[in-house]
Order: structure tokens, then C-alpha cells, then sequence
């Protein structure tokens, strides 16, 4: 009988963080008490291994599909085709996957800023309710919004490989790198004015005129929370193609995380 082994992979995602003032310059790892860390440090390996390759604009799922062995100049294709694939969705080949995330934009003057890039954490109830929404309001038969979990959200835009075929390359900023900035450099007309891009711009303004009023906002707003006031579109790419663990090396596994990457487009199991 062959002996069934058990190996865990704790992905610290962001734990490096950034130096803090009020602690004197160092991170919150860096001051943390980590007396199981420590231990496994002192008594383990330890080594160091590049898990975003050169070209690859660091990021979760691209350290993850390093991590377990998927190359991502292969197996890359996008952030939202990786979301859909979570959500059970089955994506055509010319299909595109955009991530949509609920996000809160403030008026500045004459600018408006990238205010919180996950609209306060909405919880997944008032999120399912505004995407929802925006689906009645906004979808279309090419066109179509589903609900993930909290500010994590798809949307699928069918067929437009044939009328936009190279809209999968439109640089579509992540909102979380830009927080505090001016959103005008990351929207305008004039640099995403071809390939789908007028399209794109107009489904984020559409969005804001929609949940400009929707309920859930004003009842977030009331508890002094920040309102999911408007969507923003990147990370688009058409349905990844990669073989399971199982299939590779005969193994099954699980992602206890909070977003389910790899278990989406198949790689893990459960």
C-alpha cells in the first residue's frame, strides 16, 4: 500500500508589507510576534525562489500558478478570465473576461480620485445586490455582469475577440495601483480610444450613473461606510487551458484562501 503524504503551501501574500512610521520604520512582519514561524525557520530550509518572472507585473495569481509549477508565460492569459473560471463559468474562445471591481470614487475639485479600490470590503450580500443591478441595467446579449465575492466581480463580454481582436491587450490599469491618484491618466479617451476601449470607458461611466442612487449605497453611506459607486474593467483575457495537478503528478489538493484562484480554472481540485 503506498503511503499518502500531505504537504502544505502557505502562500504569505503581501506579508512583507511596507515600513511604518509609528513603528519606527519597520514593517508590521518585521515587529510581529511569530513564535511558529520562528520555530519552523529554525528548524526547516530556507532559500529564496523568484515566483514572478521578468515581464510579469507582480501579483498573486501570477507568484500562485509559480508556485505550483505552471509557467505563466503559458498559462497566464488575464486576472478576470482566472475569476470567471472560479465562478463556475464556462468561457467560449473568443469570449473575454474582464475582473470588475466595486470601487468608490471621490470627487477632487475638478479630478476624481481612486478613493478605496474595494469599496470598504462591501460585503458579499450588498455586492451580489448592485451586480445584479448592473446586469438588468447594463447586460446585453453580448454583454454580462456576474456576481463573485465582496469587491471581486466578472464581467464576460461574448465573442468580441472577432470584433476587437486586440482588446485582451488594452492596458486597463489595476485600481489597487492607483489609490489616491487621479483616475483621469488611467481612462482617457484619447490613449483607449481603439480596440474596445471606448466601450470600456463607457460601461465604467454608465456604471456610475447607475449606482449613483442605488439603494445599497445610500444605506452604506448612512452607517458612514464608503459606497460602491462605480465599477472599474481590467485584467481581461480569454479562458486559460491547463492540465490539474492530479493529471500531472497524480495529486489532489485544496486552496483554503480568500480567493480561489487555482482551484477556478481547475488546477486544484475541491
Amino acid at each position: 500500500m503506498v503511503e499518502k503524504k500531505k504537504y502544505v503551501v502557505i502562500v504569505g501574500d503581501g506579508m512583507a508589507d511596507t515600513p511604518v512610521e509609528a513603528l519606527g520604520g519597520k514593517t508590521p512582519l518585521m515587529v510581529a510576534k511569530t513564535p511558529h514561524m520562528d520555530w519552523l525557520a529554525r528548524h526547516g530550509k530556507t532559500g529564496l525562489v523568484k515566483t514572478v518572472p521578468e515581464g510579469f507585473t507582480p501579483g498573486s495569481e501570477i507568484a500562485n500558478l509559480s508556485i505550483f509549477g505552471y509557467d505563466p508565460h503559458r498559462y497566464y492569459t488575464g486576472r478576470g478570465p482566472l475569476e470567471a473560471v472560479s465562478l463556475g463559468l464556462k468561457l467560449q474562445p473568443l469570449d473575454l473576461a474582464f475582473r470588475c471591481n466595486l470601487v468608490t470614487l471621490r470627487a477632487n475639485g475638478n479630478s476624481t480620485l481612486m478613493e478605496d479600490f474595494c469599496a470598504g470590503h462591501i460585503t458579499d450580500r450588498e455586492a451580489k445586490e448592485i451586480i445584479s443591478d448592473l446586469d438588468r441595467e447594463m447586460g446585453t446579449g453580448e454583454i454580462r455582469f456576474y456576481p463573485g465575492v465582496s469587491y471581486r466581480h466578472v464581467m464576460v463580454w461574448k465573442d468580441v475577440a472577432v470584433r476587437f481582436p486586440d482588446l485582451e491587450r488594452l492596458d486597463l490599469m489595476p485600481p489597487h495601483d492607483i489609490i489616491g491618484k487621479e483616475i483621469a491618466p488611467f481612462v482617457n479617451p484619447k490613449t483607449l480610444s481603439r480596440n474596445g476601449g471606448e466601450q470600456i470607458l463607457a460601461l465604467m461611466d454608465h456604471s456610475r450613473r447607475v449606482l449613483r442612487d442605488h439603494p445599497v449605497n445610500h444605506h452604506r453611506e448612512e452607517r458612514g461606510l464608503p459606497p460602491a459607486n462605480s465599477i472599474w474593467l481590467w485584467g481581461q483575457g480569454r479562458s486559460p487551458q491547463a492540465a490539474s495537478l492530479k493529471e500531472r503528478f497524480g495529486l489532489e489538493g485544496y486552496v483554503i484562501s480568500a480567493v480561489h484562484l487555482l482551484k477556478g480554472i481547475g488546477i486544484l481540485a475541491g
